[in-house]
């Protein structure tokens, strides 16, 4: 049989291949090329010097950040925030899935998961403004609640009642749009499955517990172990719009952190040396979880 070279397939399927340039570009660009300025984290870093002719501090940038009490208080907010949302958010999808995969009625369906997609698409400005008008001291909410003959509820102003909100809000925004890789697992679970334990007697919870879930564990594994490994990261959209002077205790994490302190007063190796920082902790929070996976059986991402 004639081997044939790498020439004869790129030929053969050169629009596939083209279909890949624009994805393999937008890596190059915003992904790879960004790697080259890592090195801003060991020097002093003048914007009008450049990256090449900016003298070198070494680590005297890692030594400022890990000698400040206020990084630390960005570290811990943005591990309890984050913790909080693997272990409240992350099953919501799961739930909200299986239950829309139980219902009967096709429309009601489809209405359904649209309804709760929506708010994926919304822009967190748009989410900020939204529960501001709901939870805010003179917002709708507790105008409801004083009109009731209660008092205002500090959604916004206490800073445990404030991190209950944010987690809230969260799944709101991002539960409905969760749904969709879980929905996708169950289709691939044999029907013939479900008839048998059926047969055998079993109800919609059973069949829910020993089927279903068991049907959709893999893609769990793989979306728990990718979640854990963004651990550190947090986007700046959400707690940025959402967070206040009265909460900054708890509100204020690492990105917000890196763009107060970062880059509105122009310290740009401040900000990416936490950023550098950052990236190795959820590099190591990847690795470990991957590994625990495969060591307790299950696939990995890798």
């Amino acid at each position: 049989m004639v081997k044939k070279g790498i020439f004869y397939y790129i030929k053969r399927d050169y629009l596939l291949y083209l279909m890949l340039v624009i994805p393999v570009v937008y890596l190059l660009i915003f992904k790879y090329a960004p790697i080259y300025g890592i090195q801003i984290a060991f020097k002093d870093y003048n914007i009008f010097q450049g990256i090449n002719n900016s003298p070198w501090n070494h680590f005297a940038t890692f030594e400022h950040i890990f000698s400040s009490k206020q990084f630390y208080q960005v570290v811990r907010n943005t591990l309890v925030l984050n913790g909080l949302d693997l272990i409240v958010g992350f099953p919501a999808p799961i739930i909200l899935a299986i239950l829309i995969n139980e219902l009967v009625w096709t429309k009601f369906k489809k209405v359904s998961q649209t309804i709760l997609y929506l708010p994926h698409f919304l822009s967190w400005v748009i989410i900020g403004g939204i529960v501001a008008q709901l939870f805010s001291p003179t917002g709708m909410l507790n105008s409801l609640i004083v009109d009731m003959g209660g008092q205002t509820f500090p959604f916004l102003t206490d800073k445990y009642a404030w991190v209950a909100t944010y987690i809230f809000v969260g799944i709101w925004q991002n539960a409905g749009w969760g749904t969709i890789l879980y929905l996708a697992a169950m289709t691939g679970i044999d029907n013939q499955l479900y008839e048998a334990a059926e047969a055998d007697g079993a109800g919609r919870f059973r069949k829910m517990w020993h089927i279903t879930l068991p049907g959709i564990r893999p893609t769990i594994v793989i979306l728990l172990i990718l979640q854990i490994g963004n651990i550190m990261a947090i986007n700046f959209d959400r707690p940025f719009n959402i967070q206040n002077n009265l909460v900054m205790d708890f509100g204020d994490v690492i990105s917000t952190y890196v763009y107060r302190v970062g880059i509105q007063t122009a310290d740009f190796s401040l900000g990416t040396a936490v950023g550098l920082f950052q990236s190795v902790i959820c590099l190591i929070f990847l690795l470990s979880s991957n590994y625990i996976s495969r060591k307790l059986g299950e696939n990995g991402i890798w």
